[in-house]
């Protein structure tokens, strides 16, 4: 008779404009409750490229896998989540694309009075945050110190990388946990409810900004923990 445990695999996909250095509070906590966890380090530059760099990572593993993706890190594991290993998704203020959408398409509308992300015009194919008005609308719960690293050590982001269009969204077949952060100044807090909706995920509200994985860790490796739990193998 074999007994039913929970999954013990972890891969974390960050966002765009930062790099896989920013889960270090998160990967802390979770392995220090034993899972087994990996951090992708995107190139940015293409959705494709940034999918097949995490079904990579997910190949590695010894077993399922909770999924985790930030922001633009959430249509990255929208489209890599349909690996057969892949057991659970958890969204952390990301987005959640249908067939065909992209990240291009989700903001193409914003809702009535949500900011605008400081997005700077394109240069080079590559776009950045501005760097005075990042701390504001990118990290507005952590430390004025951290928050102007993060904006000096911003990582290119690739234009081509907003257009890439999901084909088959892995929350169609696969179990889903959304993290809404109410203080986000990057994706409004109503399109996260309404991607979240549509996704079927079990959400949690966090009084957080779009940094929330570096300002809550403890809240993020919680709601990863549920889903680990919840998804049990055998």
């Amino acid at each position: 008779m074999t007994t039913a445990s929970p999954v013990r695999n972890v891969v974390l996909v960050h966002g765009g404009f930062v790099d896989g250095s920013g889960w270090q509070g998160v990967y802390n906590l979770l392995t220090q409750d034993g899972y087994h966890v990996s951090v992708v380090q995107n190139p940015t530059l293409s959705l494709e490229g940034d999918v097949a760099a995490t079904r990579e990572i997910i190949d590695e593993q010894d077993g399922p896998v909770v999924l985790v993706g930030h922001s633009y890190g959430g249509a990255v594991i929208t489209e890599a989540g349909t690996d057969d290993n892949v057991a659970a998704l958890v969204y952390l203020a990301a987005f959640a694309p249908d067939t065909g959408e992209s990240v291009n398409t989700l903001i193409a509308d914003p809702p009535p009075g949500a900011p605008v992300p400081p997005i700077l015009p394109p240069k080079d194919g590559f776009l950045f945050l501005d760097r005075e008005k990042f701390p504001a609308s990118f990290a507005g719960d952590l430390p004025a110190k951290q928050a102007a690293f993060m904006a000096d050590s911003q990582v290119p982001w690739g234009v081509a990388a907003l257009g890439g269009s999901i084909t088959n969204p892995a929350w169609r077949a696969k179990p889903s946990w959304y993290m809404i952060t109410t203080e986000d100044r990057m994706i409004p807090p109503a399109a996260q409810h309404a991607m979240s909706e549509r996704a079927g995920s079990t959400v949690v509200e966090v009084a957080g900004s779009h940094s929330v994985y570096v300002s809550q860790p403890a809240a993020v490796a919680n709601l990863i923990e549920q889903a680990a739990s919840a998804v049990t193998v055998r």
